[in-house]
């Protein structure tokens, strides 16, 4: 029998307050494993920040995926210009595309015109109540980042995703494009809140 044995961690409830962990997890992981991209969610641009801070100088590279323009309000990236300037001056990639989980399947089921759910916002929700959000989440920026070919699909990432906001789970992840979702692998739990 073959194994190895690693340390995942659980977070007594979901919630920012665990990014800055969620940070040194995802370090200390990449490191275990010799991977060299870390992707992360963030919104306003502040837990892209807490991640930059713990990952300069260590030679992993970090990649940020945003929300798209208009997701809260028309024509406006929720992303703060000033963090979005000093990380790309630091040399992170910040990718903005369109959720790979919802797209243009969430403008059907919000309007209430067509009706039910699609196959992809199912898959969605399922990893979102099964797992944890941030599983979710991770998922979905991989495949973004992937499609946008800000990482490569042949080369495992560790991924970070929150609930809501902030980081609270973190994963180890075989990436794949959108187009050929189901070779996306889920390879490892570093990190999630126990209680979702």
């Amino acid at each position: 029998m073959s194994f190895e044995v690693r340390k995942t961690y659980y977070f007594a409830a979901p919630g920012p307050e665990n990014t800055r962990d969620c940070a040194r997890f995802a370090l200390e992981r990449a490191r275990e494993l010799g991977l060299s991209r870390v992707v992360v969610a963030s919104t306003s641009g502040a837990t892209a920040e807490i991640f930059h801070e713990v990952l300069k100088g260590t030679g992993v590279s970090l990649v940020v995926v945003s929300h798209v323009v208009g997701f809260s309000r028309p024509g406006e990236w929720e992303f703060r210009k000033n963090a979005a300037d000093m990380l790309r001056k630091e040399g992170v990639t910040i990718v903005t595309g369109t959720h790979a989980l919802s797209g243009v399947e969430r403008a059907f089921s919000r309007s209430g015109k067509v009706g039910g759910g699609s196959r992809s916002e199912a898959v969605a929700e399922a990893l979102r109540r099964v797992v944890a959000v941030g599983l979710k989440v991770a998922v979905e920026c991989v495949l973004i980042a992937a499609d946008q070919g800000a990482i490569p699909v042949d080369e495992e990432v560790v991924a970070v995703g929150g609930t809501a906001s902030g980081a609270d789970t973190v994963v180890v992840i075989r990436p794949a494009h959108t187009s050929t979702f189901f070779d996306l692998q889920v390879r490892e739990i570093v990190a999630m809140p126990r209680v979702r």
